[in-house]
């Protein structure tokens, strides 16, 4: 029954706005001080266990996840505004992989975690955060740090919501292909299906559920008859059971003999199985005997709701999952209710690899690798001599001068941080 939901997705962060470069200009004040205001941060791609989803399909179906960027600084010391995260639901119990890894990162159990998959960048420094008692009028604002990119592999476990009963040759396996993409095995045969197959079934682009057609019980199923074991075990994991039955009678049984004998088997086994929530779906109305049957069906369930439907063209299908996932709901929020309210989790983050930077050594070229220096060079304005001498100050403050001249660095030798190159010099790093 437990079957393997995957799916892979690329997420990206938005881009942090620029920092702005603005002088006051006021009357009467002939020299403004600065006033470029900061951009905003870019919104961060975040995993969010929502109710009322239990499988990967929202994500097989949005592969590429990216946030919106912050907003760039403005003058009279206005910040950009923050974009919005990028929300991406998901069922309890998936777990976040790197790809290609078996080694899980992150596991999200319960409704309400959350998991940071991909950071936005911070918004860049408007000049008048460059003001000094020795820079009084800096023409120099810091780029948006870019959103952090990266793909990543999502598995969850699944186990069916909701069970399909009912005789061999009922229509479970049309049914679970009519309103899902799963492809069962289907012929005119009892014990077409030998194992269980899942299907989802989405209700819209954020609601869906587990269906699963087990194979057909028979009469002394709860004694191992047939495939009763294998059967009964697999129906005890479901929260409801959608009961199946032959309104043809295309096997010349009785429709509600079928019924009686399906709950009788499921009580010897296991009377919790009768206590499961139940929707009766009178099948095959397709077919003309169903037609002659439906009345007197009907009066033998009397004010019990009942859902005849057609398989096989799909009349009153709709009706029946629309009916199926607000039942499934109503039995969810009381689990909910009897484990306790849920309490707020705190958002995780995937880790960060914890050295601040790393140094490589090649002839005459030392390459720095690390979030630090590279968020501090792609927050560079390049073109810019001032920026220039603000980035030299940020490698020294963090350790990568110091480090170059230990690992024997000497004038005219290439320092490559990320995608950039510089020429080496004793006092100041300059660039190409």
């Amino acid at each position: 029954m437990l079957n393997t939901d995957t799916a892979k997705i690329y997420a990206k962060g938005g881009m942090g706005g620029n920092g702005c470069i603005s002088f006051r200009r006021e009357k009467f004040v002939p020299r403004g001080g600065p006033n470029g205001g900061d951009g905003g941060h870019g919104g961060s791609v975040i995993l969010e266990v929502a109710e009322g989803i239990s499988t990967l399909i929202d994500c097989r179906y949005n592969p590429h996840q990216v946030a919106d960027n912050g907003q760039h600084g403005m003058g009279k010391l206005m910040h950009g505004a923050d974009a919005d995260d990028r929300i991406v639901k998901v069922p309890a119990g998936t777990i976040v992989r790197i790809p290609d890894t078996e080694e899980p990162i992150i596991d999200l159990q319960k409704v309400g975690q959350r998991a940071v998959i991909a950071r936005g960048g911070i918004g860049g420094k408007g000049n008048a955060r460059f003001k000094s008692s020795t820079f009084q009028s800096p023409r120099v604002a810091e780029k948006g740090e870019p959103g952090e990119e990266r793909h990543i592999a999502l598995e969850v476990k699944l186990i069916a919501d909701v069970g399909l009963v009912g005789y061999p040759n009922g229509g479970k396996s049309t049914l679970l292909g009519r309103t899902s993409a799963a492809k069962p095995k289907i012929a005119d045969y009892p014990f077409t299906t030998l194992t269980p197959n899942l299907g989802v079934v989405r209700v819209d682009s954020e609601r869906n559920f587990v269906l699963a057609d087990i194979p057909g019980i028979i009469e002394g199923a709860h004694e191992g008859a047939g495939l009763g074991h294998d059967f009964l075990r697999h129906i005890e994991r479901t929260k409801m059971l959608l009961h199946v039955i032959d309104a043809a009678a295309v096997d010349g049984r009785d429709p509600i003999t079928d019924y009686e004998q399906i709950n009788t088997e499921l009580e010897r086994y296991n009377p919790r199985l009768t206590r499961l929530p139940q929707l009766v779906v009178l099948n095959k109305l397709d077919l003309p005997n169903a037609k002659a049957n439906l009345q007197s069906v009907k009066k033998y369930f009397g004010k019990r709701r009942v859902f005849p439907i057609s398989a096989v063209t799909g009349k009153g299908v709709d009706n029946l999952i629309r009916a199926t996932y607000s039942l499934l709901q109503r039995i969810n929020a009381r689990i909910r209710e009897r484990q306790g309210a849920v309490e707020p989790h705190p958002t995780l983050h995937i880790p960060k690899p914890d050295e601040r930077f790393q140094l490589i050594t090649e002839k005459n070229r030392f390459i720095v690798r690390g979030e630090e220096p590279r968020r501090a060079v792609l927050m560079t304005d390049m073109e810019d001599d001032q920026a220039l001498v603000l980035l030299h100050r940020k490698l020294k403050k963090m350790g990568v001068l110091n480090a170059l001249v230990k690992a024997g660095i000497t004038e005219g030798d290439t320092v490559q941080v990320d995608a950039f190159e510089f020429t080496y010099t004793p006092d100041e790093i300059n660039t190409d």
